[in-house]
């Protein structure tokens, strides 16, 4: 079974990841979604929160796990027997240092390899930080991001 790993810190998840999981799954036989504890980011929602999203917008999906790791990916990549890491590049300016980590990791790890995948051009101009910043300023993000998110990011923004 070929598993890809699909790392990130999902703070939240946007309908960008979600494309670009749904375009692993015709590549690979499995895809695990791991949530990264990075302690140099702050983010907004928790560890549990997060897998918790992800795990709703993935509900139905065959042969989508979803994790956390911390820690290197290439270190968890070969614990879970992946033979890939999975990047989504919505631009350019996404490349270069995608392009360092993926050597990197190649370099540390040889069996596993860097996958660079870009979602729909519908997705490309979100990201999490973006849609953070609309929802906190009560804008609507329903077009760019799972329900469950929706709800999520109203409960953390309303205070209850």
């Amino acid at each position: 079974m070929r598993t890809v790993i699909y790392p990130g810190t999902f703070d939240p998840i946007t309908n960008g990841h979600l494309d670009v999981i749904i375009r692993a799954l015709k590549l690979f036989d499995k895809v695990i979604v791991a949530v990264a504890e990075n302690p140099d980011k702050q983010p907004l929602f928790t560890v549990q929160e997060r897998l918790d999203m992800i795990q709703a917008a993935v509900d139905g999906l065959e042969n989508v796990t979803v994790d956390h790791f911390s820690g290197l990916v290439v270190d968890f990549a070969k614990t879970k027997g992946a033979c890939a890491i999975i990047r989504g590049l919505r631009a350019i300016s996404d490349f270069e240092i995608e392009f360092q980590m993926a050597l990197m990791n190649r370099h540390m790890v040889r069996e596993v390899t860097t996958v660079f995948l870009m979602p729909h051009d519908r997705y490309t101009h979100l990201n999490s930080s973006i849609i953070r910043e609309i929802a906190s300023l009560d804008g609507d993000v329903s077009d760019f991001v799972p329900p469950a998110v929706v709800e999520y990011l109203n409960q953390k923004y309303s205070g209850s």
